[in-house]
């Protein structure tokens, strides 16, 4: 059944037979239809992890935790320009009066892939790497003879996949994705292809299908972008798994499936094992958890909106103008829950307050100094740090401390894992990253359009 408005519920999770009758009525009144007991449970481990063929240095080291700070934040603000940006872009406006949504709305969101699972594509199955990313919907993948595409990383070799196929142009996602590229407007069977520009990189790929391997599931005739030419070095070296709300979805691609239910639990940045996990399908789920709506926006239609009312530190409500957290589809103001950001922002507002907040009320960390982006650091390992608890319509997250700072190696400088949204755009956006979700399992409830969120630790 759909995940409770205010108090924990059981999840969409088909009822045993023995069950009396009539509580199998009251199920079948309170839950939508939903497929049989389909459930996959995938790894999801840290771009950072010794695992990774990414293979980065101990980022929080305290040689190196400045120049990472400036990394990743940096790496942020263009993400957030991408999630910011409000303009519909011309094949949009098109296909307006189409049903669904663009199956990569604006643009796709290719920054910061912080968190991967192993999936296999095609037949055999070729494993690769692929980053989760709630507010994309398309996936796309590095294909063998690319131009531009990192030789050092995994790509997947479509000639010996006996299921690959590229689709035409008369393929109903052919006119939705950005900038398609046709050698004519009447020849429906030519190869279908798209070019897609991003901060300072772009890139072209094929439109193709092939299956993909989750876990002991396989999913055949998966839709994805097949990259051919990249060029600029701001893109990811890995593919990239779309859960967004679009069309073009996993969720959505899987929806018999999987009904649109998904769930994920993050691991620590400093995790060293394969400890979180992606859940696909209702049977997978928490059976009981508090959740928030899950609010429409038609401009931004990939992005899980939701109603973000307050934010306590130590105990005490922050006093935030409601405006600062007020959804708007026409602006893109209100809040979203992002996989890919890996700190919280705050529109300067609502940031400002909860910063000077969180000032007064730490102890033991002397004077207030600024590191890589950060404007609330501090130093020494005694530094006690207060709770935070962020408030959503019907529910209620509160935050341990390693989801509000982030330390070096030793702990000799620890700093507010939050920021004012970029000063150089006007951005009403508040994004909830994945530093603030680590160790909790959020599910989100596609039919029933709902999210929750729950302490797991899976680190």
């Amino acid at each position: 059944m759909p995940i409770s408005s205010s108090s924990p519920v059981s999840m969409a999770i088909p009822p045993p037979p023995l069950l009396p009758r009539l509580l199998l009525a009251l199920a079948a009144i309170l839950s939508f239809s939903l497929p049989a007991a389909v459930a996959v449970d995938l790894r999801i481990l840290h771009a950072f992890n010794h695992f990774s063929h990414l293979h980065y240095p101990d980022p929080f080291s305290p040689s190196s935790f400045e120049a990472t700070l400036h990394s990743l934040t940096s790496r942020d603000d263009s993400r957030l320009l991408a999630l910011a940006d409000t303009t519909t872009p011309s094949h949009a406006r098109r296909q307006k009066a189409a049903p669904g949504a663009p199956i990569a709305y604006g643009r796709l969101l290719l920054q910061t892939p912080t968190y991967l699972v192993r999936a296999g594509v095609g037949t055999p199955p070729q494993t690769l790497l692929l980053a989760v990313d709630t507010s994309n919907d398309a996936a796309w993948i590095p294909c063998t003879a690319c131009a531009g595409c990192p030789s050092s990383s995994p790509s997947f070799s479509p000639s010996i996949s006996s299921t690959f196929q590229p689709l035409p142009c008369d393929y109903p996602l052919c006119s939705q994705v950005p900038n398609p590229s046709c050698p004519s407007a009447t020849d429906g069977a030519a190869t279908c292809s798209f070019n897609l520009t991003y901060g300072f990189s772009s890139f072209q790929a094929t439109l193709v299908q092939d299956s993909l391997s989750l876990a002991a599931d396989v999913i055949s005739s998966y839709t994805f972008g097949c990259l051919q030419t990249v060029t600029g070095a701001s893109l990811p070296p890995q593919g990239l798994l779309g859960l967004g709300r679009g069309p073009a979805s996993l969720p959505s691609q899987t929806r018999s499936r999987y009904a649109a239910t998904f769930s994920y639990c993050l691991p620590s940045v400093r995790s060293q094992n394969f400890s979180g996990s992606l859940r696909l399908g209702p049977a997978a789920q928490p059976r009981r958890i508090h959740s928030t709506p899950l609010l429409a926006n038609p401009r931004r239609p990939s992005l899980y909106y939701v109603n973000m009312i307050g934010i306590r530190v130590g105990g005490r409500s922050v006093r935030i103008p409601p405006e600062a957290f007020a959804f708007d589809p026409e602006t893109g103001g209100g809040t979203i829950i992002d996989s890919g950001t890996l700190f919280t922002r705050l529109v300067a507002p609502a940031y400002e307050a909860v910063r000077d907040e969180f000032r007064r009320r730490v102890m033991g960390g002397g004077p207030v100094t600024s590191l890589g982006g950060f404007d609330t650091c501090y130093s020494g390992a005694a530094v006690k740090v207060p709770a935070v608890e962020l408030e959503f319509e019907g529910m209620r997250v509160p935050l341990p401390e390693d989801n509000v700072v982030i330390r070096s190696s030793y702990g000799n400088t620890v700093c507010l894992a939050m920021a004012a949204s970029p000063g150089n755009m006007n951005s009403v956006l508040n994004v909830v990253a994945s530093m603030a979700q680590q160790n909790h399992r959020v599910v989100i409830d596609g039919a029933g359009g709902r999210l929750g969120i729950a302490r797991e630790r899976c680190t």
